[in-house]
């Protein structure tokens, strides 16, 4: 993933604008560009300082120091990474910056959130999800984000949200086994291929955790499938799957799949370069 080193203000904005994603493990961030899509830069853990601090030179070195940046932000991390955040571009920036961090709500750049409780709805799901939306619109979709949590999301062809399932990720299945007993061991990574059937016991920790969690894709999708089916216009679907396990899902699986990375960073950009997004989406800055 290459870092930016050449700021461009996006599309409407007028101004730089730094795009953070900041997940249950990583923060991923990028700059905008004019054409509205985004720059990535080198994600790092929150618990990697140096990293950390690696990420607040580039965005030094990028920025215009005649105007301030505009920071459209995804958190799901919690309010110690949020002041971490505001620090280090408060570190990073000649000029107060402008945030913009986002929550989910009702209804945001096209989208329409069907949710019983749409500010129940995590806002990296609802990101995603406006994010796929804009890359694949008018088109069904199941999105699948493997992280520490696997999420699986279905967005409907006009833009609904209609809801979707939370499993434990990859990692956290495996590392319960281990916890949760006295003899099973941990496995710290999933390397596919994987035999169909196991002949030791780390083998068979891995492919029972991968097939649980391609045995729920294929679930929901053969659902969506069904969903379509019996619409009186039925349009092709499409699986997209993002997220720092997505390679071994990818390997298992036997349905159709696009691999697309950053899809919360495609969901801030949509949002940035859309000014008509209700207020709603937006929680107040808590430093304020």
């Amino acid at each position: 993933m290459d870092t930016d080193h050449t700021v461009h203000a996006g599309t409407g904005t007028g101004t730089a604008t730094l795009l953070i994603d900041a997940g249950n493990t990583r923060v991923k961030w990028g700059w905008l560009q004019r054409d509205g899509s985004v720059a990535a830069g080198t994600p790092y853990a929150h618990a990697d300082s140096a990293a950390a601090a690696q990420a607040s030179a580039s965005w030094r070195a990028a920025a215009p120091v005649d105007k301030p940046v505009a920071i459209w932000l995804c958190n799901v991390a919690g309010p110690a990474v949020d002041i971490a955040l505001r620090a280090q571009a408060a570190a990073a920036f000649a000029h107060d910056a402008q945030w913009h961090p986002v929550a989910s709500s009702a209804a945001a750049a096209g989208m329409r959130n069907g949710y019983r409780n749409p500010t129940q709805l995590g806002a990296d799901r609802w990101v995603s999800a406006i994010g796929a939306r804009a890359l694949w619109p008018g088109t069904p979709l199941l999105v699948v984000t493997a992280g520490t949590a696997t999420t699986l999301d279905v967005i409907t062809a006009d833009g609904m949200f209609r809801g979707g399932m939370i499993l434990p990720g990859l990692s956290l299945m495996t590392r319960s086994l281990a916890r949760g007993t006295a003899q099973l061991p941990d496995v710290p990574a999933i390397t596919p291929p994987l035999p169909a059937w196991a002949d030791n016991t780390q083998d068979a920790i891995a492919l029972g955790c991968l097939s649980a969690q391609c045995g729920a894709i294929q679930l929901v999708w053969e659902r969506l499938l069904a969903d379509l089916a019996s619409s009186s216009t039925p349009t092709r679907p499409r699986c997209i799957l993002s997220g720092g396990a997505s390679d071994a899902l990818a390997a298992a699986l036997t349905l159709p799949y696009t691999q697309y990375d950053n899809l919360v960073l495609a969901g801030l950009a949509h949002l940035a370069t859309h000014p008509a997004t209700p207020p709603a989406t937006f929680v107040g800055d808590p430093s304020a």
